[in-house]
């Protein structure tokens, strides 16, 4: 596990992939610190890649070391392990190891570190936008077919099993992204390379949970445009989707034209199957029926961003009150009480707490990887002291339950504890 010596069996090797990064196009990326190991069947027949990350120069590693300060390492791995935790559909995290070895970077020396990673696997939109660029329309109908045999094999039975295929990895961001933005989940860096196929978050490394609600809110370092901010991250996975459904159009129809069209409708139902997702995940946090106004959802985070509040805390006491708690300290969130409690109002109107109030706990987490306490557990590791780093994983593995021990891991950060921002682990 850290990268010192292959285990048996195994002929490890890097992925080549391309990819679109803040919209401009890279035709050939690849794993510059990354290797993957191989693939094992696991305990419930699912086939799994290991890979790691940081343990040395690869093909395409541009120039750099290949290797990841420890920083990283423990990052992807507190926010996988949430993730999952959470039920969010993600790559896991299986060991992270400090080699011992020190890695320089522009801030200095920093403790290297190797995280091993499974994944349903590494095919991303990046992988096939690098056959296509080459206009390799064999290879890309082999990646397509392992695609579909790896992840989606009832588009194997589909009349056009391609088509079928880009719809299946259509629905899967769809479902996935209404899941993060439930959770204020922002990626950070959305780059097609960083979109897989089986529908599974990847690539945790500015990535961040928003504490203070904001639509626009970015985390990533270099996002100075907000391409992936909060609010933008639909219109991004279509973007995304678009690319790859470009790769495909070789193998949708030899005709271009008619091959456009078919991808065009593949794609027609992303909005309405994201929409009606997202609906439903904040009809699940606020207790709300399925005969209530829609509107209410968006005029509770119109509020929450106008009175600067923390998204998780507020929903997590919200559900108290729904369970039966007065409403003190959710009115006490809001400096200007009376917008919160005109909705607060119209809320109680429409909500049936007692009956869905069930629904409002399994939706609305009390503990997530707050970005403050991440970056706490980073920078104690760095300084030879590892315990905050196993005891906020232990903490995150029961993410709806109230837990007295873990109290102090719920708040919000003080104003000199606020990460604004997080970098890429390269």
């Amino acid at each position: 596990l850290g990268g010192n010596r292959p285990l048996p069996g195994c002929e490890p090797l890097a992925q080549a992939y391309a990819g679109h990064q803040f919209g401009g196009f890279a035709p050939q990326l690849g794993d510059g610190r990354a290797l993957l190991l191989g693939e094992v069947v696991d305990t419930d027949g699912a086939r799994r890649d290991l890979q790691l990350k940081g343990s040395g120069r690869t093909l395409f590693s541009r120039g750099g070391d290949g290797k990841s300060a420890l920083g990283p390492v423990i990052r992807e791995y507190i926010v996988s392990e949430a993730m999952a935790a959470l039920g969010v559909p993600t790559t896991r995290a299986l060991a992270a190891v400090a080699t011992g070895e020190n890695v320089i970077r522009p801030e200095g020396p920093l403790r290297g570190g190797v995280f091993t990673r499974v994944a349903a696997s590494h095919i991303r939109v990046g992988t096939f936008e690098y056959f296509g660029a080459r206009n390799d329309i064999d290879a890309l109908r082999l990646l397509a077919d392992h695609a579909i045999a790896r992840h989606y094999s009832e588009a194997a039975e589909a009349p056009y099993p391609y088509v079928a295929l880009l719809e299946s990895v259509a629905d899967a961001q769809a479902d996935l992204i209404a899941q993060w933005m439930s959770l204020g989940f922002i990626h950070g860096v959305m780059n097609t390379d960083n979109t897989a196929i089986s529908g599974e978050t990847i690539d945790y490394g500015p990535s961040a949970f928003m504490d203070v609600f904001h639509s626009q809110r970015v985390f990533s370092s270099i996002d100075s445009g907000a391409r992936y901010a909060w609010g933008n991250q639909p219109d991004i996975g279509l973007w995304n989707l678009t690319r790859f459904a470009e790769t495909l159009l070789p193998l949708l129809s030899e005709d271009p034209s008619k091959a456009t069209k078919i991808a065009e409708a593949a794609l027609s139902g992303y909005p309405e199957r994201f929409g009606g997702q997202y609906i439903a995940r904040f009809r699940a946090k606020l207790g709300l029926p399925p005969e209530a106004p829609i509107e209410l959802i968006k005029e509770c985070l119109d509020l929450l961003g106008a009175q600067e509040v923390d998204f998780t805390l507020f929903f997590r006491n919200l559900t108290r009150v729904a369970g039966g708690e007065d409403c003190k300290t959710l009115s006490a969130m809001f400096s200007s009480r009376e917008p919160f409690e005109t909705w607060f109002t119209k809320w109680r109107a429409e909500a049936n707490p007692v009956k869905h109030v069930a629904k409002m706990r399994a939706a609305n987490p009390t503990l997530i990887p707050r970005n403050h306490r991440v970056e706490q557990a980073i920078q104690s590791a760095y300084r030879g002291d590892c315990a905050p780093f196993p005891r906020l994983v232990d903490a995150l593995a029961a993410p709806y339950a109230d837990q007295v021990e873990y109290a102090d891991l719920e708040t919000p950060p003080r104003p000199e504890e606020i990460i604004h921002e997080t970098f890429c682990g390269t």
